[in-house]
């Protein structure tokens, strides 16, 4: 079983919006518009964007949505003072994934663990060997991982971990390292390991066994290349368009999704195409690329 979702991302990217120029969709509106474009659930975007308890539960029955995941980045790096006082968050984020659970949802919301960089990583888009953790730093990274695995797992529910630009998992080897070292789920991004420096396609059949979330996205690299020598790497990649609509990149997206359902997986495949719109214009042309996106999978996806 394969369902499909739409991620508020895709319509801004919340953390880099410049409110000075444009009013990013609420909730309400985006979760109309993904129901709209045919998609059968959304991510959980910053918290409360959907509401919470009831708010949420009822949002999501109006527009016949299930939630299907939702970013939770923690600093795995960081010094033990800042790491704790990020884990003692963790669980009042974790209510609203146990909320929508007990709808009793067809597929249940996955808590997406990710790292939360560095001003390092945040420089160097793509990753480089350098910024790669090694030695003992790796070692509490993923003993780290594992904590909060096991404090989402208390919970009744069951995590995935987002490879993800500008962060210390971004790179195929840190993925190998991540999936080595810890019993964590993975989400598998398209686009994200496009720029890590990854193959799609050979990529997900080594990490088959391990992929229990799904974001499809498409990329072009030649945009990462350009923005290295900017003053914001990270804000340049995003707002130059690295993320395209399905079939405009670099990725093989026939071959990859032929893969997929060839291998067997069962679960979320969240469409995701993250960006930073400047205009009214920008949102709207947002929308309508996703209604081009899921049109775009209704050959294996009707």
């Amino acid at each position: 079983m394969i369902r499909i979702a739409n991620a508020p991302v895709s319509y801004g990217v919340f953390e880099l919006a410049r409110p000075d120029l444009v009013a990013l969709p609420e909730g309400e509106e985006l979760a109309r518009w993904i129901s709209e474009a045919g998609y059968q659930g959304i991510d959980l975007g910053p918290v409360g964007l959907l509401g919470r308890g009831e708010q949420l539960v009822d949002l999501l029955q109006r527009h016949a949505l299930e939630l299907a995941g939702g970013w939770i980045d923690l600093p795995f790096a960081a010094d033990d003072d800042d790491f704790e006082r990020a884990l003692a968050g963790l669980d009042d984020v974790l209510d609203v994934f146990v909320t929508a659970a007990d709808t009793d949802p067809v597929l249940a919301p996955l808590p997406t663990i990710a790292d939360s960089g560095s001003a390092a990583r945040k420089a160097r888009p793509g990753g480089a060997p350098e910024l790669t953790l090694r030695g003992d730093d790796w070692a509490r990274f993923a003993d780290r991982v594992n904590i909060v695995t096991a404090r989402v797992r208390d919970r009744g529910l069951e995590p995935t971990f987002h490879h993800h630009a500008c962060t210390h998992v971004e790179t195929p080897e840190e993925v190998d390292a991540l999936l080595a070292s810890t019993d964590v789920g993975l989400t598998f991004d398209s686009g994200h390991l496009l720029i890590g420096g990854g193959d799609p396609l050979p990529d997900f059949r080594r990490w088959r066994d391990r992929v229990n979330h799904l974001h499809l996205k498409d990329a072009r690299t030649q945009v990462l290349r350009e923005a290295l020598g900017s003053d914001d790497p990270m804000r340049s990649v995003w707002e130059k368009r690295v993320f395209v609509p399905l079939g405009e990149g670099d990725l093989a997206v026939a071959d990859l999704v032929d893969e997929i359902i060839a291998s067997g997986y069962s679960g979320w495949l969240i469409v995701e195409q993250d960006v930073v719109p400047r205009s009214a214009a920008d949102v709207e042309r947002a929308r309508d690329e996703q209604i081009a996106n899921r049109d775009a999978l209704r050959r294996w996806f009707a």
